[in-house]
């Protein structure tokens, strides 16, 4: 693998001139990841390929994510994903690129085999007799892993003619959107949206019922489904607490210009104050982000202020500076970002001792005007989970108002 690596990587250095454009066509691509013993099927879309600023769009459902600043040289490309930290370089042949998927983040990573089709529009291969057991509602759904199994999570789908789309739920976040189409027995289902690849195979198991299997590029999960419209998740603030005795966080941390930020300074005083725990490397985090930034900019004047307290890759500064101010300027971010460490408990437990631990990034805290923390909000699920969205926006609202008007 380092051998292609170092292979592909020679390929694209040879080329010098940015003007030097290719055979890539705009248009959709079937892109693929490899997982283990399967892979990850999803859709992308080349804008602009033979001028100096090639795009790329990754297609799920209804998301799209656009990736600028691709570099295209010759038969090769380099696709920057810097929300994550991440990159795709492939190289075309015969009307097919094929190169890796690498964390930048990782010194020497082997990374992940990738290879994307011009011209194949069909994420999965259509069957000519699709299952006549619909997946349309809610699922209890239960993972089952070596660790052990998990409960309420939940499964969303709705389908139209025989393409399905949805998302899985779990107490800490979900699976972002998933779309794939129906088998003779089940469905089939992948999503890609910078880090993490899924493939979800399902099975009926007569109306009701089904079994499965999420993989990854590390693991492979078995799954159970049972359909129930009344499936719901444990409650989001009953899952994180403070320790006996605790009311009030203490936190002081450098924001991306290296300034320490405190809790207590005149800017946060008298005012309801939303502190969000995040990682820029969380998909669950940045939806979170997409939410809370149009929120701030909107309600500021209220009396409310917003902070992140972001948790990184790595215990590095200038590391994070990069990445946080990357973020900040995607989400067009106007609330400060505090860097706490490296992801891990011994950074949280450090940046807020007054907490038992922190179970899921994001974890949200609702701060009333004297500093006293109300209530803590475990996870988030975005906008691919629907009317779990949809009634998180209204809680997230009325809390904020009660506080607002004490």
């Amino acid at each position: 693998m380092m051998k292609k690596l170092a292979i592909i990587t020679v390929i694209i250095s040879t080329f010098i001139s940015c003007g030097d454009h290719s055979h890539l066509h705009d248009g959709i691509w079937r892109a693929e990841l490899a997982l283990v013993e399967k892979a990850a099927p999803f859709l992308i879309e080349l804008k602009y390929a033979h001028t100096d600023t090639a795009m790329v769009v990754l297609m799920n459902g209804e998301e799209r994510v656009e990736l600028k600043n691709c570099v295209i040289n010759g038969d090769s490309i380099t696709i920057p994903i810097e929300a994550y930290d991440t990159r795709i370089e492939a190289v075309l042949n015969n009307h097919t690129l094929e190169g890796l998927f690498i964390k930048n983040y990782i010194e020497n990573d082997p990374g992940v085999p990738f290879k994307a089709e011009y011209g194949n529009k069909q994420r999965f291969e259509p069957v000519s007799q699709p299952s006549l057991v619909k997946i349309d509602g809610k699922w209890e759904v239960l993972f089952i892993s070596e660790e052990g199994d998990t409960a309420n999570n939940v499964g969303i789908f709705k389908s139209e003619g025989t393409t399905v789309t949805g998302s899985v739920l779990t107490s800490f976040g979900d699976l972002r959107f998933l779309e794939g189409n129906y088998t003779e027995n089940g469905i089939q289902l992948s999503a890609f949206a910078g880090l993490s690849p899924y493939l979800l195979e399902i099975t009926f198991d007569g109306n009701d019922a089904f079994e499965g299997i999420l993989y990854t590029t590390r693991s492979k999960t078995k799954m159970i489904g049972k359909r129930n419209e009344q499936a719901g998740l444990a409650d989001p603030y009953s899952l994180t607490s403070m320790k006996p005795g605790m009311e009030t966080l203490s936190f002081s941390l450098p924001n991306t210009e290296g300034q320490i930020i405190s809790i207590n300074d005149e800017r946060y005083r008298d005012k309801v104050l939303i502190v969000s725990v995040l990682g820029s490397w969380c998909p669950n985090c940045l939806d979170e982000m997409a939410f809370l930034s149009p929120w701030y900019s909107a309600n500021r004047d209220r009396g409310v202020e917003v902070v992140g307290l972001a948790f990184e890759r790595k215990d590095d500064f200038s590391y994070a500076q990069g990445t946080l101010q990357r973020l900040k300027q995607r989400y067009n971010t106007e609330y400060e970002i505090l860097f706490g460490g490296q992801a891990g408990r011994e950074s949280t437990g450090k940046a807020l001792p007054e907490l038992e631990k922190i179970n899921s990034y994001p974890t949200t805290f609702f701060i009333d005007k004297k500093g006293k923390v109300r209530k803590i909000h475990t996870g988030f699920n975005g906008p691919a989970t629907g009317l779990f969205y949809e009634e998180f926006k209204r809680d997230f609202n009325s809390l904020v108002d009660q506080l607002v008007a004490e």
